[in-house]
C-alpha cells in the first residue's frame, strides 16, 4: 500500500512561476508546500528572495522556467505577456511538450490566438484564470477556471488542487474561460456599483445604511461580494490591498469589447468604465476596486473623503 505522503511525491512536478506579484507569490508558495519542485522568475528581486527562503528554485531569466512540465504565468494584462514574448520569441526556448498555463484575465481574443501560438510550437496550453484576492491565494482557496482541452485540465487537477477550493472547465475552447472571468468581474462590479447607489439613496434620506446592508447581506443577498464589499464601501476608506481600480477598469474594457464583438450592448458596464475612469482621475488608481463606491458617494455630495482632487462639476453627469 502506498502512504498518502508517497503518493503526493509521485505526483509531485516540476513547475516554474513567472509573475510573482501578490496574487503569483500565494500561488507558488502553495505549490511549493504541497511538494512540488518550483522555478520562480519576477523582474522584482523582493519576491524572489522570499521564495527561494520557502524552498522555490530562483530563475536568472524567464526561460529556466520554461525548462519543466509546466509553466504558469500570472501577469497583469495582454501587454506584459507581449513584452515578455510569451505570445512569440519566448516560447521558442520552453522545453518540448511544456503546457503554459496562464493565469492572466485577458481579452479572449488574445487568449484563442495564444492558443494557436502555442500549438504551432508544439507546446500545450491552458487559460486558467482565478476568482479571489490575494488573502485567498495565500490561504490556496482560489477559484480556478479552465479553458482548453479537458484532457489537459484534467492532467494537472492535482496541481489545480494545491491552490484551490473549486475547480470549473468552462469549455475546450481556451477564451472560454476568460469570457467566465470578465464577466464575473463585470458581476461583482455591478453589485458594488448597486450598493453604492443604494447606500448613497437611503444616507441622502436619513435611514441607516449599516443596518441596511446588514439585513440584506444576511437574507436576500447572503453571500461573499454583498457582505465583504458591502462593509468596505460603508467604511468609506480607500483600501490599498486588493484588486486596483485600474485593473478593474482594464477587465470591464475587456467586457465591452466581447459584447462588440457579440454585437450587443451592455449599458451597466459603460457606466461602469465611466465611474472607474473618474476613480482614476481621482488618484484612486492602485486603490482597491470597491472604491466605485466612493466615486458614488462623492458625486452624491456624502464622501467624508479627504480627497486628492475636487469633485469638477462634469463628473456629476457621468
Amino acid at each position: 500500500m502506498i502512504s498518502q505522503s508517497n503518493a503526493e511525491a509521485s505526483c509531485a512536478m516540476r513547475i516554474g512561476m513567472i509573475g510573482l506579484g501578490h496574487m503569483g507569490s500565494g500561488v507558488a508558495e502553495n505549490l511549493i508546500r504541497a511538494g512540488h519542485d518550483v522555478t520562480v522568475w519576477d523582474r522584482s528581486p523582493e519576491p524572489l528572495k522570499r521564495l527561494t527562503a520557502k524552498g522555490a528554485k530562483s530563475a536568472t531569466a524567464p526561460e529556466a522556467t520554461m525548462q519543466g512540465q509546466v509553466l504558469i504565468s500570472m501577469l497583469a494584462n495582454d501587454t506584459a505577456i507581449r513584452e515578455l514574448g510569451l505570445d512569440g520569441i519566448l516560447l521558442d526556448k520552453a522545453a518540448g511538450r511544456l503546457i503554459h498555463v496562464n493565469m492572466a484575465t485577458i481579452a479572449p481574443a488574445f487568449a484563442k490566438s495564444l492558443a494557436a501560438i502555442h500549438e504551432s510550437k508544439g507546446l500545450g496550453y491552458l487559460a486558467a484564470p482565478v476568482f479571489g484576492k490575494a488573502d485567498v491565494a495565500a490561504a490556496g482557496k482560489l477559484i480556478v477556471i479552465t479553458g482548453g482541452p479537458r484532457s489537459v485540465a484534467d492532467s494537472l487537477e492535482h496541481m489545480f488542487r494545491a491552490i484551490a477550493r473549486s475547480i470549473v472547465h468552462a469549455g475546450e475552447a481556451p477564451e472560454h474561460a476568460n469570457l467566465f472571468k470578465i464577466a464575473g468581474n463585470f458581476m461583482i462590479a455591478s453589485a458594488m456599483e448597486g450598493m453604492g447607489e443604494a447606500f448613497s439613496l437611503l444616507r441622502k434620506a436619513g435611514v441607516d445604511a449599516g443596518r441596511f446592508h446588514e439585513m440584506m447581506a444576511n437574507s436576500l443577498f447572503a453571500c461573499a461580494v454583498y457582505q465583504n464589499y458591502g462593509e468596505t464601501i460603508l467604511e468609506e476608506q480607500l483600501e490599498q490591498d486588493g484588486f486596483a481600480v485600474r485593473l478593474a477598469l482594464k477587465d470591464i474594457n475587456l467586457v465591452r469589447d466581447a459584447a462588440k464583438i457579440s454585437n450587443m450592448r451592455m449599458p451597466l458596464a459603460e457606466l461602469l468604465r465611466k465611474h472607474y475612469c473618474t476613480a482614476i482621475e481621482l488618484g484612486w488608481s492602485d486603490n482597491d476596486w470597491s472604491a466605485l463606491g466612493d466615486v458614488i458617494a462623492r458625486k452624491a455630495g456624502l464622501a467624508r473623503l479627504a480627497a486628492s482632487a475636487p469633485i469638477r462639476k462634469d463628473w456629476l453627469q457621468l
